[in-house]
């Protein structure tokens, strides 16, 4: 019994370090500071709002990662650009953002950039 309890302790950690750590592959990085994000339609910002403050991207909707279960829908379109702080955080929405019918057509991080992606 104790071995089964175990199991499935163990199995419920390797799923929560999977889901935040391990990148959904086969999403492009493009850089904050390159022209192409003027290009995309929506782009995301999934950042905490007192980071969101300090470097406001134009055109972008404001919704932390925290609030993307109860508020996808406000969402205008299925296809949108992420703008996270960091990959921690750019993993959860990805794989949010997947299980509620969207696609992620790409992502830029605030904090390092893209270098190495």
């Amino acid at each position: 019994m104790i071995i089964a309890i175990l199991i499935i302790f163990i199995g419920f950690i390797m799923y929560m370090l999977y889901t935040r750590f391990v990148p959904v592959i086969g999403i492009p990085c493009i850089d904050i500071s390159s022209n192409q994000l003027e290009t995309i339609n929506v782009k995301l910002d999934i950042r905490d709002y007192n980071e969101s403050f300090r470097q406001e991207v134009k055109g972008s909707i404001l919704m932390p990662v925290a609030y993307l279960n109860r508020h996808y829908r406000d969402i205008p379109e299925k296809e949108i650009h992420l703008i996270a702080s960091d990959s921690t955080e750019r993993n959860l929405a990805v794989r949010i953002l997947h299980n509620k019918g969207y696609r992620v057509t790409g992502y830029s991080l605030m904090d390092c950039g893209c270098k190495g992606k």
